[in-house]
């Protein structure tokens, strides 16, 4: 056991032996059940002091990679005057190996600081962060956020049709991300991992070589068989695609746009959720990722040049670097390996993501690793 796990364990312990209930908005609550009134009235009403929170109801559990929750809140009048939320979805590190897991990889620091330190520096559709807080030494967390569902959004599925319009709408996203911090002296004062950071974290926690090995024979029926008889060189290119974070010059990246992370909101504009892969990047992956997982095959075959241009056009346009299309369409090539680990490995390892959709992700970026030659694009 690592020393960082070692120091969650202990301190997981003291928290449930000690059992404290949550009373000012800085206290982190050690299960939802243990959420009161006041503690709600001190996260949620602060800006109005004579409101109130007087009662909640929890929706249904949603257990995946971290404790997720609807809760339904009830104000008093000056709470409902003053158009409080009326629900909120959370996400928390309740068990012992989620935060193990979690914090030795870098992800609940990710997703506490994209949201408290730069969301709000983002022009771009994503969700309303009410609170981000996580203990350093428990690494107990809790993000609360606005209800999409209450504001009119849908998750997108794999089954989701996105058009050439939210393609777009997708990369318009990324590139105001990418330009903002394309460099930027945040980037340069952070302390949150890099990608091939993250990576290697996962490595040592999981063993990646293995389960991203197991994973793309398991999902053979869906791999090209041009692709799949190269199997052997699959690893080696993805660590040559790992290592392009250390190579290139950074930006903040999200690090996992795939097409269940993204959401129609109710204006139409695409948004992307999900940020505890958040931290320093190539932009070139999160623009592989999001067209290789969200584009059907036939799709991404007929639009990705032209996607690709309005990219960096938009990059551009933001503020951001100019990048010649050739330089662009080769980091897009060699990024996709990882994209594929993240998928490979999830197969083997994670119930957080449904077999059928899990499958129909790897069998999308492996078609497109294959219609591209990316395997040769190192050379």
């Amino acid at each position: 056991m690592s020393d960082l796990s070692s120091q969650i364990a202990l301190a997981y312990e003291r928290e449930h032996r000690e059992n404290r209930a949550p009373v000012n908005a800085d206290d982190i609550p050690l299960s939802y059940e243990a959420i009161t009134p006041e503690w709600l009235t001190q996260v949620l009403c602060q800006r109005y002091p004579a409101a109130r929170a007087i009662d909640y109801q929890l929706g249904a559990p949603d257990e995946g990679g971290t404790n997720r929750r609807r809760i339904m809140i009830s104000y008093n009048d000056a709470g409902t005057a003053a158009a409080l939320p009326s629900s909120v979805f959370c996400k928390a590190t309740h068990q012992l190996a989620t935060r193990q897991i979690l914090a030795s990889v870098g992800f609940i620091q990710g997703e506490v600081a994209f949201y408290r330190d730069y969301r709000a520096l983002l022009e771009i559709e994503t969700p309303r962060c009410l609170l981000a807080t996580y203990n350093p030494e428990s690494y107990n967390s809790l993000i609360m956020l606005d209800d999409l569902a209450r504001a009119g959004a849908t998750f997108c599925e794999h089954t989701t049709d996105i058009t050439h319009r939210r393609a777009e709408s997708q990369l318009i996203l990324m590139a105001k991300l990418h330009a903002r911090f394309h460099e930027s002296v945040e980037l340069r004062a952070s302390t949150l991992p890099r990608f091939d950071t993250y990576f290697h974290n996962f490595d040592l926690f999981l063993g990646m070589e293995k389960y991203c090995g197991d994973g793309f024979l398991a999902a053979e029926a869906f791999i090209p068989a041009s692709l799949f008889k190269r199997h052997a060189e699959i690893w080696p290119a993805t660590l040559r695609s790992v290592a392009l974070h250390g190579e290139l010059p950074l930006t903040f990246t999200h690090n996992d746009p795939h097409l269940r992370n993204w959401y129609i909101a109710a204006n139409g504009e695409m948004g992307l959720a999900d940020w505890q892969n958040f931290g320093g990047g190539h932009w070139g992956r999160d623009v592989a990722y999001t067209l290789s997982s969200s584009l059907t095959r036939e799709n991404r075959r007929a639009w990705e040049k032209e996607l690709l241009q309005f990219y960096l056009d938009q990059l551009r346009q933001a503020g951001g670097p100019a990048t010649s299309f050739a330089a662009a369409f080769k980091y897009y090539r060699q990024h996709l390996f990882t994209v594929l680990a993240w998928w490979t490995s999830t197969l083997i390892v994670a119930t957080t993501q449904p077999r059928d959709a899990t499958l129909e992700i790897i069998g999308r970026i492996a078609t497109a690793i294959d219609d591209l030659d990316a395997l040769d694009s190192f050379d």
